[in-house]
């Protein structure tokens, strides 16, 4: 929670703008720059309070978008008859043999980076294996008494769903969110590192990776300090999603 407002309240408390000169390049912490200057002479901190906002909505966005596009069509298959179910799944195995990351830069190179575009892609290479999980967790709620019975008094299919179906996989889609979301912060962090997300001289995370990445040794913060937030981001979004998702099975268990 500290992160998340970190990145997107971070920047009304910056000393600096994200892209103006502060200092000489690489210059070390000191002279009212706690963590020193990068690669241009701009105040680390202040690119670091600016930088995590596109990687928070971003990543949120595409793995919501992900998975609701994924419960959906993996309910479609679990729910429907054998035709459908077959071919809702060969759809989702074709989009399991592409490799994601390669999907993903082939578009962006083509259309260019923007984040419309880049959240709508990433959110795509979450359908498939989101719709796999979803489906195998409601095939055996089906044979459920309360299922057959909701189905015997004339419940409409969506009600069902809503009241029956999506109660009882709250925990499997959790988990696979919480996965999902850290493989979105990876993914948009991957991207603006190799220039295929945002672009300079704006600030974010992973570009602040790449444009420090040879002052390891003279300046290590410009380039430690976007990595720590990444990682500390990532870690925290996977234990409160298992934390979410543990108590709603203790819930589960006790009724």
């Amino acid at each position: 929670m500290l992160i998340v407002i970190f990145g997107l309240f971070g920047r009304f408390a910056s000393p600096y703008s994200p892209t103006e000169n502060a200092s000489r390049p690489y210059a070390p912490p000191g002279d009212g720059l706690v963590l020193g200057a990068d690669a241009l002479g701009r105040d680390v901190l202040s690119r670091l309070l600016w930088g995590g906002g596109n990687l928070i909505w971003m990543s949120v966005l595409a793995a919501l978008v992900g998975v609701i596009l994924g419960c959906a069509l993996g309910m479609v298959a679990a729910m429907s008859g054998r035709l459908a179910e077959n071919l809702v799944m060969r759809g989702i195995e074709v989009l399991l043999a592409f490799p994601s990351m390669l999907l993903v830069l082939l578009f962006v190179s083509m259309l260019g980076p923007s984040p419309i575009l880049l959240v709508l892609l990433v959110a795509v290479t979450h359908i498939a294996p989101v719709a796999r999980v979803t489906r195998g967790a409601v095939l055996p709620l089906k044979d459920k008494e309360y299922v057959q019975w909701a189905q015997f008094v004339g419940l409409g299919r969506a009600r069902l769903v809503f009241t029956e179906i999506l109660p009882n996989i709250t925990s499997p889609v959790l988990v696979e969110l919480g996965l999902r979301l850290m493989w979105s912060v990876a993914v948009f962090a991957a991207l603006s590192f190799l220039g295929y997300g945002i672009q300079p001289p704006e600030a974010d995370w992973g570009l602040m990776i790449n444009e420090n990445q040879g002052a390891l040794r003279s300046q290590p913060w410009a380039m430690l300090a976007p990595i720590a937030l990444i990682g500390v981001f990532t870690a925290g979004l996977s234990l409160v999603t298992e934390g979410v998702s543990r108590v709603l099975n203790r819930t589960g268990t006790e009724q």
